[in-house]
């Protein structure tokens, strides 16, 4: 339920729903007792948008919208509604995005190529937002490369729970490369499963090759845990190593995130899996190569709203660093 500080403040908090995902931002507005703010879009012959928001003058105004497939328009409606929002005077704006794209783009890899991350957070900030909240970003360096403050919430726990319902006492935790390791010890701590981990090296947006693994899977189901699942190489490459290690074939697949781009479909369909568990943090897709199971982050989208809006710690709900 909601809980409003406007006898304290006299400042009410508002949600205003982008349309990448409007059914997630009217799930958070109802977990927090509330409507979403009035907002319409118009799009002009030649694709471009403008928006227009109700009265949210004087208000702590929250946009939700995920920068998801179509990834550009959803970025740049983002940034005209936190414009709308501010020129409408609103009195605090947060950019609430469940998943951040352009994310991956955290550093260079060869010459000649930008810093994504840095340029949208950047386009935030200028757009007048005063912060940012975001579920569980591709790089934890992405609150150092904002001007403002950014609240990285995680939907582990939310998932593990999920998890837990039907995973084999006998599993085990795999991140599918090095820089998940901490998610999935997080993971594991909660599941209380041994983690194993395998090596891998990008050979481009949709190859990847897996080298090696560290630890024991000989016999034992396997859980592979990601922040997200964009056209499936990174999963179907430890599923490949996992099973020539000697793996069970019974290999669930747990991310925050699933984009499913490109071919992961098919990809992912060709694995056998037994689940394939996701969260809403995108609107969702067809996908019949495996159960899909998914879990909502509103309710944990809507606990971090009120806990902002009424100046509470976040620390239960952020990512482990």
């Amino acid at each position: 339920m909601f809980i409003s500080r406007s006898e304290e403040t006299m400042m009410s908090a508002g949600v205003v729903a982008g349309t990448a995902h409007r059914a997630l931002a009217d799930a958070v507005a109802a977990a927090l007792g509330t409507a979403p703010v009035a907002c319409e879009l118009e799009r002009f012959p030649d694709g471009e948008l403008r928006p227009a928001v109700g009265p949210v003058r004087g208000d702590d105004v929250y946009v939700v919208q995920p920068t998801g497939p179509a990834v550009n328009e959803h970025l740049i409606e983002l940034l005209l509604l936190l414009d709308a929002c501010h020129r409408g005077g609103a009195d605090r704006l947060t950019a609430v995005v469940p998943y951040f794209g352009y994310a991956r783009q955290d550093r260079r890899t060869r010459a000649g190529q930008p810093v994504g991350a840095r340029v949208v957070a950047e386009a935030l900030e200028a757009a007048s937002a005063d912060r940012l909240v975001v579920v569980d970003p591709h790089t934890a360096a992405l609150e150092a490369m904002c001007g403002i403050p950014v609240e990285m919430l995680t939907a582990v726990p939310t998932l593990a729970a999920a998890l837990a319902v039907e995973t084999s006492d006998r599993a085990v935790v795999v991140s599918p490369d090095l820089g998940g390791v901490k998610q999935a010890e997080h993971y594991a701590g909660l599941l209380r499963r041994p983690v194993a981990v395998v090596r891998k090296t990008r050979e481009s947006g949709t190859r990847v090759r897996a080298e090696e693994l560290i630890g024991n899977v000989d016999g034992r189901p396997a859980v592979i845990v990601d922040d997200m699942i964009s056209t499936g190489a990174t999963v179907e490459a430890a599923a490949r190593v996992l099973r020539s290690c000697g793996a069970a074939e019974d290999i669930t697949v747990a991310a925050t995130h699933g984009l499913l781009a490109g071919d992961a479909r098919d990809r992912l369909g060709r694995l056998r899996l037994r689940r394939l568990l996701v969260t809403d943090t995108l609107a969702p897709v067809q996908f019949h190569g495996a159960p899909l199971q998914v879990r909502s982050v509103a309710p944990l989208l809507a606990d971090a709203i009120n806990r902002l809006h009424n100046s509470e710690p976040l620390d239960a709900l952020l990512m482990r660093s």
